[in-house]
């Protein structure tokens, strides 16, 4: 059972209904901070993504290289492959984290092979993987066949589909960072040197906020472009797939999701709750708020958001102190866009009652059965 307090409803959630003027096949603009849709256009049809595959590829292998950041040496096999490059030949070495900088930066096929040979023994078996963690995602509507991008009949994605793999991808700090340089240093262990590679994303340099992410063409893709920019706390994700003026086109996006949003911190700090407790040494708890974090709201939607709290009427002895039991709710419309935890103030213990004479003739009869 809950105890439910509310406040006045709120809009429906934008529903992508408004036309922007693009180039692209299928495009997707996401308000990253709750995975709202701002602008849809075919965003779930299925088709040729290029080297913006190389957003799963580098988080697979910084996610490797957080648990061990191995020196790979390059082999003849992973550098045996069409189309850009980082440079590497047989006999370098480098660690993962700089083979996911060049594939980042410059798009190197090369650099993505290595990396998914390294991890996995092949590209058959980092493909599982990309695949793996594409369904742990969400992708739906997506199948990786290369770690680098290059054409195959069973290597597709949806616009939506990379806008949730980007956004994700964006909570990994390595690769926030690499996506967001204009240039990038890569160092290689032998033979002892280093390189700057300047990032391909020229949205680093065009447009205010920009904060990565990747690139991508093939003939058969056409232009594909997966991008992210910030402004005044509001972080929005931007894909197209086969768009001839890409650059235009995300920037007419990002100027149109700014025009719309507006960032909301909210805070529970001051909300304090006192719940009753069952068997316990006490007979109330206080539980707490805190603040969230930031969330974004299409402007006309921060003033009338609901708020609810939820909790059960009673909870039973044996809580830890800040243990989470309970929650409040903030919701645009139907669409739940924050929730903080409400946690215990204090422990309280359970405490073991004499039973009563009733309660031990009870306990002798059922004892005769």
């Amino acid at each position: 059972m809950l105890l439910v307090l509310t406040g006045a409803a709120v809009p429906e959630p934008v529903r992508a209904e408004e036309v922007l003027s693009l180039s692209a096949k299928s495009a997707v603009l996401m308000d990253a901070s709750t995975g709202r849709i701002l602008y849809a256009s075919n965003p779930d049809e299925q088709l040729a993504m290029a080297s913006t595959t190389k957003i799963m590829t580098a988080l697979l292998t910084l996610e490797e290289a957080e648990k061990e950041n191995k020196a790979v040496k390059i082999t003849r096999e992973m550098v045996q492959v069409e189309g850009s490059s980082m440079g590497l030949k047989e006999g370098n070495i480098l660690s993962l984290w700089d083979l996911a900088a060049g594939m980042l930066a410059v798009s190197g096929n090369d650099a993505a092979n290595s990396a998914a040979i390294a991890i996995s023994g092949s590209k058959e078996g980092f493909a599982e993987k990309m695949n793996c963690k594409a369904r742990e995602l969400g992708m739906e509507h997506t199948n990786f066949v290369t770690p680098s991008g290059l054409d195959d009949e069973e290597h597709y994605s949806t616009a939506r589909d990379m806008a949730i793999l980007a956004r994700n991808a964006l909570e990994n700090p390595e690769f926030a960072s690499i996506v967001s340089q204009p240039t990038i240093r890569v160092t290689y262990q032998s033979p002892e040197q280093s390189c700057v590679f300047t990032n391909h994303n020229k949205l680093l340099r065009m447009y205010e906020g920009c904060i990565g992410v990747k690139t991508g063409f093939t003939k058969k893709a056409g232009r594909c472009l997966v991008s992210a920019a910030e402004r005044n706390g509001v972080r929005l994700v931007a894909v197209t797939l086969n768009a001839p003026d890409d650059w235009n086109d995300h920037m007419a996006m990002f100027d149109y999701g700014f025009s719309k949003m507006t960032a909301y911190t909210p805070d529970e700090s001051a909300c304090r709750i006192s719940v009753p407790v069952v068997g316990g040494e006490t007979g109330t708890v206080f539980v707490k708020g805190e603040a969230g974090t930031r969330v974004s709201l299409l402007k006309e939607e921060e003033a009338s958001l609901s708020r609810k709290v939820e909790l059960p009427r009673f909870l039973y002895a044996g809580l830890k102190k800040g243990e989470i039991v309970g929650r409040v709710v903030y919701c645009a419309g139907n669409v739940e866009i924050a929730s903080i935890p409400l946690k215990t103030e204090t422990a309280v213990a359970f405490v073991k009652r004499e039973k009563s004479l009733w309660e031990k003739i009870c306990d002798w009869f059922a004892g005769l059965f």
